[in-house]
Formats: C-alpha cells, structure tokens, sequence
C-alpha cells in the first residue's frame, strides 16, 4: 500500500512533530481538529496539518491512522474510530504510536481488527521530529512493513517484528527509565526542600555527578507542564512491568509525583510558554509549597 493521505490524531507537542515530518516528506497528512484546544490548533496549523474537520471524513481520507494521544485517551479514540469504519466501510491502517502497555495495545488491536482493519503497535522514542536526534518509532505487527514509507532525515522507524506488544514494551520500558529518574529527581529536591537541604544536595551532585546534577536543571524544574500527561503513562509502565513480574511500586511512586506536580501552579505552563530562565531552586519552592497545602487539606 502506498501511504499518500496519512491522518495524525492528535496535533500535539509530539503528533504536529511528526505530522509535519511526514508532510515534509511529501505526503498529504490529515487531522480532526473538532473540539480541540486553542493551542492544539495553532501547533496544527504552524504544522501544515490539513484539518478535515470531523472523525468521520478523517476515517474517509486515510490510508493510515496514526493515534499520537495521551495514553488514557488511547483506547476511547480506537473505539471511537473502529465506530465509524464499522459505520462507513472505509477501513485505513491502524498504528497506535501512545506509551501504553502490552497489554493495553492488545486490547486495541482487538477492538480495530474486529472493524475490520489492519493493526500496528508503535512507540515513540524521544523528542518531536526536528527537535534534537532523530526520532525512534518502533513498530510490529504482520503489516508494520509499511511504515518505512514515513522515515526521514529527522524520524527514524524500527522494525521489531510481527508479534504485537513489543514496540510497546520497548516504548514503556525507556520512559521507565526516562521519566521514572525525573519523577526521583523531583521527589528527591521537594523532600530536601522540606529538609532545607536543596542547596547542599544540588551543591554535592555538582562536585560529585556533574552529568546528574545538569540533567536536573535541566528538567525538574520543567516537570510541571507535562506532568498531566504522564500520570496515565507511570500506570502504564507499571503494568507492563508487573505483567511480568517486575515490581511496579516504583512507577506508582512516580504517578505520585506527578500528580502532585499537575497541581501545581507551573502545571499552566507549555513546552512554549516554559519560563528557562527560572532557577530550579525556585521550581522546587513551589512543588513544595504544593505538598504542604495539599497535606494540610488532608488533615
């Protein structure tokens, strides 16, 4: 199948990254932007992303889905698009690209195959095409074959095969990693900041773990704005690793973490809209803050 019409639900920091990836290359790429936020249509449109309006006539022109969500959405929208290619016959290819669990893009295969389409299991590796290295998707599944079509100087795609679930383990298993450290490192400074200790802590890791000590300014201090998103995530991983025996206590510690963060005043923030110039000392004064009202409001 050549893929002419490639349709990217949805068009945020990541989904209008690899839209205009793929536009870039020459393909016509599609989206739905009915009831989306403002800021969802402005990267749409910065983007090149051609909005047709309803899910319906997304479902009409694809040769290829690409879900690129919020992983708690995952599910909902398959369901929703499984509806309408029941309904209207036309039956695109499916990749769901979101950091779910094996288990999860099975349940999403199911749904999708029984509209009748065809399933792949994608995960993206990380920042938005164009941003930093080239971005990694990986994909399986008996057709994901097709998806080299879509790679470019900035996306990469790698094959993992035909069985379904490993592209999502691979994806669940770096953010594990990835964003399982940052949730550490916050909750690491937030408790020091209880103890009046960030000074000495930030102080100790740049003499002794320089590398640590800059990768913390570097994020921590930035957490806040994505937190919402990765809450669903850290339930994810921790399934995924549960499902195979590993402990998942420490990816629900990080849910906590990031729960607490998507209470804080900097969770208003963006990826366009982060203040860089705000010291991480000043960050953590405020995830601090968040703790100590939300543990007075429990009392």
């Amino acid at each position: 199948m050549d893929l002419q019409t490639v349709a990217v639900m949805s068009a945020g920091d990541m989904g209008q990254g690899v839209g205009r990836a793929i536009r870039e290359s020459g393909r016509r790429v599609i989206t739905s932007l009915a009831g989306r936020s403002d800021r969802t249509r402005g990267l749409a449109e910065k983007a090149g992303l051609e909005d047709v309006g309803t899910l319906e006539a997304l479902i009409r022109e694809a040769d290829i889905v690409l879900s690129i969500m919020p992983p708690a959405a995952a599910l909902e929208f398959a369901t929703s698009a499984a509806g309408v290619m029941t309904s209207t016959g036309s039956r695109p290819t499916y990749a769901d690209l979101n950091a779910i669990s094996p288990a999860t893009t099975r349940q999403i295969e199911a749904v999708i195959r029984k509209a009748g389409a065809v399933y792949i299991d994608g995960g993206i590796v990380g920042m938005a095409p164009g941003k930093a290295a080239p971005t990694r998707v990986y994909v399986c599944g008996e057709h994901a074959g097709i998806m080299d079509q879509l790679a470019g100087e900035s996306m990469r795609i790698v094959q993992m095969g035909p069985e379904i679930g490993r592209a999502s383990a691979m994806k669940m298993l770096y953010s594990a990693l990835n964003k399982g450290t940052w949730a550490l490192q916050a909750a690491v400074l937030i408790a020091a900041e209880q103890y009046g200790l960030v000074d000495e802590v930030l102080a100790e890791l740049a003499g002794s773990q320089p590398a640590v000590e800059k990768r913390m300014r570097d994020w921590v201090g930035f957490l806040a704005a994505d937190s919402h998103r990765w809450i669903a995530e850290m339930d994810e991983i921790a399934e995924t690793l549960s499902d195979v025996g590993v402990t998942p206590y420490f990816h629900r510690g990080a849910r906590d973490t990031y729960s607490l963060l998507a209470e804080t005043p900097l969770a208003g923030e963006t990826r366009e809209t982060w203040d860089r110039s705000r010291p991480l000392e000043k960050s953590v004064k405020i995830f601090a803050e968040t703790l100590r009202q939300r543990t007075k409001a429990a009392k």
